[in-house]
Formats: structure tokens, sequence, C-alpha cells
């Protein structure tokens, strides 16, 4: 299928439920926060992600996490990390079986020290399909923000379940950490800004390489 075929399938699922001849006079049953009909919603958010650059890795199971938190860091040459405290403890065991220096953030690791290490493990709050994004909250298997911000690598382990449709319903999910008080952080793909001639500079506002491993 060329762009061209898929622009008009678009468009023709769009247009099914439309019933009158002026389309602006049709109501549209949408409510805010419900999920927005997707053919593979994980699928899409693999492939957005993907989009933006970053490494993306599917498990079956949740014992497979591990194992493959070791093999992407190990790709990416990271010999040291850092883990929030309530980081699944079966990961953190498995990352030090390894061989990996694993550094728990509690107490607090110095700004300094995070700017040394090779990378952060993180679990996720959701992650969004239409736009490859990934939120964080910054629960105990999340960490405080400086966790996801200073080291170069972060791997991030995002559950089928945790993965939406689109902003509104992601926005739904997060009201309760929200309304905690607690911050947001929106990742989608790897630190990148360019200057004012389009050069491409990768690492300036946080983790230059995103690895994400999405379970189930």
């Amino acid at each position: 299928m060329n762009a061209r075929e898929e622009i008009l399938r678009r468009v023709r699922r769009g247009l099914a439920d439309i019933r009158t001849a002026d389309p602006a006079d049709e109501p549209v049953p949408w409510v805010y926060g419900r999920p927005t009909a997707l053919d593979d919603v994980p699928g899409q958010f693999v492939d957005r992600v993907r989009d933006y650059k970053a490494r993306v890795e599917r498990v079956a199971t949740a014992g497979e996490v591990p194992a493959q938190l070791v093999a992407v860091l190990a790709d990416a040459g990271v010999t040291s990390v850092v883990v929030p405290p309530g980081l699944d403890d079966g990961w953190r065991q498995g990352l030090a079986a390894a061989g990996l220096t694993v550094r728990v953030d509690d107490p607090p690791v110095s700004k300094a020290d995070l700017n040394e290490i090779g990378a952060v493990v993180t679990a996720a709050s959701v992650g969004i399909a239409e736009t490859g994004t990934i939120v964080l909250s910054h629960g105990p298997a999340e960490g405080r923000r400086a966790l996801s911000l200073l080291p170069d690598v972060h791997a991030c382990v995002v559950r089928v379940d945790q993965i939406v449709s689109d902003v509104p319903e992601a926005i739904t999910r997060l009201r309760p950490a929200v309304d905690a008080g607690r911050p947001l952080t929106w990742i989608s793909g790897g630190s990148a800004t360019s200057d004012i001639e389009l050069a491409r500079v990768e690492g300036v506002h946080g983790p230059r390489t995103l690895l994400v491993i999405v379970v189930g």
C-alpha cells in the first residue's frame, strides 16, 4: 500500500458513519478521554517511538524484562545504571547479576554522580500510540525527574496495558498523579534540538539515547 492509498483508506474509515449530505451537520459521538479507534494500539505505539530514533524491543512476559534490559544496555555500551527505589526487584537483581554497577536512588544520588552514570532504568505511567510519547508521572518506579534527565541513556519499560490511543485518553489516566501534585515528564524519543541552521544536536535537554521495552 502506497501513501496515497493509505490516506484514502483513512478518509474512507473516517467517513464510514456519515449519513447526511452535509458532513458538517453530522453529530460527532466523541467524548474526551474515551479511546480513539485504532487498528493496533501497541503496534502503532512501537512504530511511532521508532520514528523518533528510539530502540524498541518487545517481550511477551515481565519475566523476560531483566534479560532484555541487560541486552539493550550492553549494546549501548552501558556499565553503570541508576534505578528508582520502587523499581521491580527482579529487574534490579537481573542488572546486578549481569555485572552492571547498580545504584539505587535512596538516598538521592548527587547530580554530579548522576551525570557520570551510564543509564537510568525506569518504569512508565502511560504510552501514547498516536504520538509515540511516553509519560512518566514520577511514582516510586519512575523516580524523581533528575533521574530521567541527567544520565545519557534512558531505558524505559512500558506495559501494553499502559498504552492508550491518544493524548486525551492519556490525560484521563494521568489525572490521579496530577491531583496528587506530581510532575509529568513527556518523552518523545531521545533529547534533541536544532539550531537556526537546522543542525541536529542530541542530548542537550536529557538522555540522547532512549531504549524502550514493551511488555505484553
